[in-house]
């Protein structure tokens, strides 16, 4: 918590605190702006540091500011809440009796929504088939188009009186 005082966060290059409301960057990079842990920095000098490192060919520090300290408590909270209800939810699914007619599904909850895709591979044929490059935000879409031809498959095995999914399902 005394951390949280301190600062919103922390620069990725000086490690110097980031104040609350004021203003930071980022890189334009998707690649740096992933997952829990963006790259943020305090400075234009700092994220320019950044872009030697990382090896990037057009790139810009875009500006952004940092939430006042009640908006990122109000997040934690609701981080919280969420974490606490997903618990929950897994703590009731595994008191659940097992039932031999219930279709099977993973237990712990519903399916992780990650990337399905090997984003390198898929990349490697884009740019042998047709000299492009590949943005990241195509993995998240054929994520999700392939979550859908998966559950179609999925429903047209079990309408087939069968447990496993084979390539027929997909057709």
């Amino acid at each position: 918590m005394a951390e949280e005082l301190s600062g919103w966060k922390r620069c990725n290059t000086c490690k110097g605190d980031i104040p609350f409301e004021a203003e930071y960057y980022v890189c334009s990079v998707s690649t740096c702006n992933r997952g829990d842990s963006p790259f943020i920095f305090c400075s234009v000098e700092c994220w320019d540091a950044h872009v030697p490192v990382m090896r990037h060919r057009e790139a810009w520090a875009v500006e952004e500011r940092a939430p006042t300290a009640a908006e990122w408590a109000g997040r934690a909270e609701a981080a919280e809440a969420e974490e606490a209800e997903e618990a929950e939810a897994e703590a009731e699914a595994e008191d659940e009796p097992d039932d031999a007619e219930a279709p099977a599904r993973p237990r712990g909850g519903p399916a992780p929504r990650e990337i399905l895709i090997v984003a390198s591979k898929l990349k490697a044929y884009v740019r042998s088939t047709s000299g492009m490059n590949t943005s990241d935000s195509v993995m998240e879409v054929l994520s999700e188009r392939l979550r859908r031809l998966c559950d179609g498959a999925v429903a047209r095995a079990r309408e087939a009186g069968r447990k496993t999914v084979m390539d027929r399902d997909f057709r």
